[in-house]
């Protein structure tokens, strides 16, 4: 066998028990390794598999009533997850089903930070402002880039006039 099926081979169990533990952190860690050695349409699956684990932790802890936990692990690798499947539907022009998805997001964690930069990203949505618009207008992208954060958490001045717009709609944030 070759050294590179061999590699093939190694990360393909590494990834299955990642997901026969539901660690969807560990599947995190190898999605490097899976862009280097997997073809497109097995990186498709890799990250097919990731949202799967994602949106059966996200049905767990809505069940449970309970929030998530940035300082935990899996709970930090659901909300990346769950945060990137949203981010896709805004960009592929789907505004509706990612608005409901970042409303979701919004309640869904126990950091305020996050909470507050999902909810502008959901007052963004729901005002119909593209995803393009949005990292133009409303996010500061080399801010965020600067906090290190998964999330866009940084935003322009726009971000508060949003606000401040909806508060004088009379609109709930």
């Amino acid at each position: 066998m070759s050294k590179n099926k061999n590699k093939v081979q190694e990360l393909k169990e590494k990834v299955l028990k990642a997901q026969q533990e539901n660690d969807i952190a560990a599947l995190y860690v190898l999605e490097q390794q899976a862009h280097d050695i997997f073809d497109e349409e097995t990186i498709q699956g890799f990250y097919a598999n990731i949202l799967d684990l994602a949106l059966e932790r996200l049905t767990e802890t809505l069940e449970a009533h309970r929030a998530m936990n940035m300082n935990e692990v899996q709970d930090f690798a659901t909300l990346r997850a769950l945060y990137e499947y949203a981010i896709e539907h805004y960009s592929a022009g789907k505004i509706q089903d990612a608005a409901a998805l970042f409303e979701v997001l919004s309640g869904l964690s126990n950091n305020e930070k996050f909470s507050n930069a999902l909810k502008l990203h959901w007052i963004a949505a729901q005002e119909k402002i593209s995803f393009d618009d949005f990292l133009d207008r409303i996010a500061d992208i080399e801010a965020t880039q600067r906090a290190g954060t998964f999330y866009i958490s940084e935003f322009k001045p726009e971000a508060q006039k949003l606000l401040d717009t909806l508060k004088d709609k009379g609109a709930k944030t």
